[in-house]
């Protein structure tokens, strides 16, 4: 033991003597998580929504008022009045306004005949996400325009009531766990894949066959030093992650327990994964070749910033092996949901038996010859 946690000393004194290997683990996953987290997933505000108003009647004032409220309350969009649809249509195109709607003359007096009354929304369908917002906004507006002013006593239409189990969780909160997760995987890249290749290129191994030290002992003294590292990392991000993004979770006790497990297992996972991919490597170039891929290939499959079930089969299966999903939905359970540590039971056996296998794996194919 005491020459297994030599390794670990010496490998802990390494990783804090290079600040820039700790920032570049830390700082990396916290740009992203505030970047990304603006940058995506918010509500669509102040758009601008051309009016062409050819009618003039008192149903177009309807129209318009509906306008106003939505202005005021979600501010989703705030009109812009224009004379022609021509020059409507040709600024949506150039990108001047995010859409017109077009209210056709005798549109109001098709309202009292009952005449199929029409008005037309025009989107620019190459930015999917900012049409269908406007679209349900106007689809909101005019289903509230087609309820009848006199309701009756007996309602024969059926509804359906949301029940919303969370506030609204902005794509920040969202982002988070995957954000945690991210950090540590870095962590290990950096302070456990790349320094062991160095090592190894720089002769260090072969300064510990002159010493009484097993092959076991090495092995379990750089995975442990390793894990630290993505521990530490991992407590950082957490901290500072849920400050930022508002998440108070954290504060209770449940939750700190549920994060200690989770952090400590996701670690030493992805530490023996990547000792696993490192063990036979020799050439430097190798890891730093391969991380780009690596990242790509566990991280977006892991529901961390899109949900599983919207991926085909193929990547589906991915995801149900990779580590990475079973901590993004742990830390999500604990920090997002505050479901208790029952929820995170399946993502701690997976984490245990994965860290277990791939160790059990490393540990014949590592070689203590030279």
């Amino acid at each position: 033991m005491n020459r297994m946690m030599a390794i670990v000393e010496r490998e802990m004194r390494k990783f804090f003597r290079s600040p820039a290997l700790m920032m570049a683990s830390m700082i990396f996953p916290l740009v992203q998580l505030i970047v990304l987290g603006n940058a995506f997933g918010g509500k669509i505000k102040e758009a601008r929504l051309g009016i062409v108003d050819e009618d003039r009647g008192t149903q177009a004032l309807r129209i318009r008022e509906g306008f106003d409220s939505i202005r005021a309350n979600s501010r989703t969009f705030f009109p812009v009045d224009y004379d022609s649809e021509v020059q409507a249509r040709e600024d949506v195109r150039n990108g001047k306004i995010q859409g017109a709607v077009i209210i056709p003359p005798q549109y109001s007096r098709r309202v009292y005949e009952a005449n199929h009354p029409r008005v037309a929304l025009i989107v620019d369908n190459s930015d999917n996400f900012m049409s269908s917002t406007l679209q349900e906004a106007l689809t909101a507006l005019t289903a509230a325009l087609n309820q009848p002013e006199v309701q009756p006593r007996l309602i024969q239409k059926t509804t359906l009531d949301v029940v919303e189990l969370y506030p609204y969780i902005e794509y920040m909160k969202y982002l988070l766990p995957g954000s945690i997760t991210l950090a540590m995987f870095v962590s290990v890249m950096i302070g456990g894949g790349m320094l062991y290749i160095d090592d190894k290129a720089r002769g260090v191994h072969e300064g510990y066959l002159v010493t009484p030290i097993t092959k076991t002992e090495l092995v379990l003294g750089l995975n442990a030093a390793g894990a630290i590292k993505a521990v530490l990392t991992g407590t950082v991000i957490t901290v500072v992650g849920s400050l930022m993004a508002g998440v108070s979770t954290i504060f209770s006790p449940s939750a700190l327990l549920g994060l200690a497990i989770m952090i400590v297992l996701t670690s030493v996972s992805f530490n023996t994964m990547m000792f696993l991919l490192m063990v036979r490597v020799e050439d430097p170039l190798v890891p730093r070749a391969i991380f780009g891929i690596l990242n790509t290939l566990l991280f977006f499959p892991s529901g961390s910033i899109y949900p599983i079930q919207a991926f085909p089969k193929w990547l589906q299966g991915i995801a149900r092996v990779d580590p990475f999903t079973y901590a993004v939905h742990g830390f999500k359970s604990i920090l997002l949901k505050e479901a208790g540590l029952s929820a995170i039971v399946p993502d701690v056996i997976y984490l245990s038996i994965f860290a277990v296998v791939t160790l059990g794996l490393a540990l014949p194919l590592f070689k203590r010859t030279m």
